[in-house]
């Protein structure tokens, strides 16, 4: 009878032992799976995550409205008149303009430029501020750097027009950026033939 009961202890004892060894065994099996899928588990990609806590990202905008100063030079390269192609430096003559203006800055899209161009003209070994033009226009913006500003122009010699300027932005810094433009000067009126030019403008706006 001692004999039984002391099996029926042993096989009691053993199957205990056998149970908690399923349960350690099923536990260890689990918790790297927990641990793996915690260190998998994605965040949004506007969120960062710190120490075990997730953040949201905080995105600077731009604040608008915006206003810009710029400098520039501009050479007239070409005008066609009266049938006739007159490069810039034809006949001993040569002019350059000093573009300066400010841009107001609506959004990333859209603003409104206002510009003065005084030019100096050399000629006959002399040289004279010839014109003051003044050439506001609205701004379209577009990615990488790249504007179209439609200008009107209104001009001390008399004569008067629009300008589409195609402009874009080649390099950038903290405190300025530099920028290459090509424009199609149309005027007209002052009892002179009406004439299209090309010129180039290089110049740098404030940041």
């Amino acid at each position: 009878m001692k004999k039984n009961l002391l099996l029926i202890r042993n096989k009691i004892t053993s199957c205990r032992l056998q149970s908690i060894l399923i349960l350690i065994t099923v536990a260890g099996l689990l918790t790297p799976s927990a641990v793996h899928a915690q260190k998998t588990q994605e965040i949004p990609p506007d969120s960062i995550k710190y120490q075990g806590s997730t953040y949201q990202k905080v995105t600077v905008k731009a604040q608008y409205p915006k206003v810009v100063g710029y400098l520039s030079f501009i050479l007239p390269l070409e005008t066609f008149s009266s049938g006739n192609f007159t490069p810039n430096f034809s006949n001993h003559t040569s002019s350059i303009g000093f573009p300066v203006g400010v841009n107001v800055l609506y959004s990333d899209r859209f603003g409104f430029s206002y510009e003065f161009t005084p030019t100096i003209k050399a000629s006959g070994g002399t040289s004279k501020m010839s014109n003051l033009l003044f050439d506001p226009g609205t701004m379209f913006r577009f990615d990488h750097g790249f504007t179209i500003i439609s200008r009107l122009a209104f001009e001390t010699s008399g004569r008067y027009g629009f300008t589409p300027v195609f402009n874009q932005v080649y390099a950038r810094t903290k405190d300025v950026n530099y920028f290459v433009a090509l424009s199609l000067p149309a005027r007209f009126g002052n009892s002179e033939a009406s004439s299209l030019g090309l010129n180039l403008q290089l110049g740098f706006t404030f940041n």
